[in-house]
């Protein structure tokens, strides 16, 4: 365990492909997607647990969810929770982690991890991790860890990587964000492309010369923080900070102009736990097809994922590959091929219905 490794978990979003499930006030990261008895955040910090000291552990979030963290991890301390009192993407939230840990060590290598992803393979995780780590720690790179992709999905972004045999870290070619189903197909023909899981390393003082050269508008706003980071002052800082920043993803600001990207094949088990057909496709099934969490009773049903309430009983009959589910006062069924349209039904219910339904 090496004390300059430090690990951020940025666990702000609201998560809205997973309505009704995950909520404005109840994002998904908080709730034990998985039946582990753990919520998605507690899992995430806890993936870590080998890899750095609990005291370089740091979360990034919305202020309205200050108290469900600090319910959840009742072992970070203040200053480890950061408050963002708006989204604005990743690009900031990134960059307010990045000065802020460089006040504390300007020697850190950080671990940039979103806190609502699925990593099944531990032992093969840390590895990796360790191995990025070291690299970052030596070389002025920036380092994400590429999936191998195993369908032609449409929902992630792609790193082309250029072969290099003596290396399993690779020099990245291009990024595609979010290709069509034609174009993702190509990729997953070619073979040498892969998935962007969002999961960064590199040394701090790497990414703060990252965003000087290609985000200076956001290096500039938090330069001018340097004497609050860490202080009674920094709240109040960060809140005028936020309102000078735009809306920029890490991606799109900085690894798809930088030239010293590189990708690190990882074959851990990793889900980006996105959507309902996600979630369907890492859980154990029953002998139809159907992955069920729930009081429920079937007949002629296969192929659905159905998530309901504990205290209510559900009787399904007849229904082939179909989202089923339920949370507080919203009950959702949905077609698992059109679950891309959960989107517009958060958007409908919130335009028609009001506030209290998303």
């Amino acid at each position: 365990m090496d004390n300059n490794t430090y690990v951020v978990i940025m666990a702000g979003g609201i998560g809205s492909r997973f309505w009704p499930y995950s909520r404005t006030n109840y994002p998904k990261q908080f709730h034990d997607v998985l039946g582990v008895g753990q919520s998605m955040l507690q899992t995430t910090a806890q993936r870590f647990a080998d890899i750095c000291p609990p005291e370089n552990v740091f979360v990034v979030t919305n202020k309205d969810y200050e108290a469900l963290v600090k319910e959840q991890l009742p072992e970070l301390s203040d200053n480890q929770i950061l408050l963002e009192p708006v989204g604005r993407n990743t690009a900031p939230c990134i960059a307010y982690a990045s000065y802020k840990i460089a006040q504390l060590n300007p020697n850190a290598n950080l671990v940039v991890t979103p806190s609502d992803h699925v990593v099944l393979k531990q032992d093969v995780f840390t590895s990796v991790i360790n191995n990025a780590v070291a690299a970052a720690a030596k070389d002025d790179v920036l380092i994400t860890l590429g999936i191998t992709p195993s369908r032609p999905d449409t929902g992630y972004g792609y790193i082309q990587y250029i072969d290099e045999a003596d290396s399993e870290i690779k020099k990245v070619k291009t990024f595609t964000e979010k290709p069509n189903l034609e174009l993702a197909q190509m990729f997953l023909e070619s073979g040498d492309f892969v998935w962007n899981s969002g999961i960064f390393i590199w040394n701090v003082q790497s990414i703060l010369k990252a965003f000087h050269q290609h985000l200076p508008e956001i290096s500039e706003v938090f330069e001018e923080g340097t004497t609050t980071f860490n202080s009674p002052q920094e709240q109040n800082f960060i809140t005028r900070a936020y309102s000078q920043c735009r809306n920029v993803s890490i991606d799109y600001g900085i690894m798809e102009k930088v030239d010293n990207v590189y990708v690190l094949l990882a074959d851990i088990g990793w889900s980006d736990l996105g959507t309902w057909n996600s979630l369907y496709t890492i859980n154990d099934k029953d002998a139809n097809g159907n992955v069920v969490d729930g009081d429920v009773m079937l007949y002629d049903t296969k192929d659905c994922i159905i998530k309901t309430p504990k205290n209510r009983l559900v009787v399904l009959q007849g229904l082939d590959d179909f989202i089923v589910a339920e949370y507080d006062n919203v009950l959702m069924i949905c077609k698992k091929e059109e679950e891309q349209k959960v989107k517009e039904f958060v958007a409908d219910a919130k335009s028609k219905k009001g506030a209290d339904y998303i």
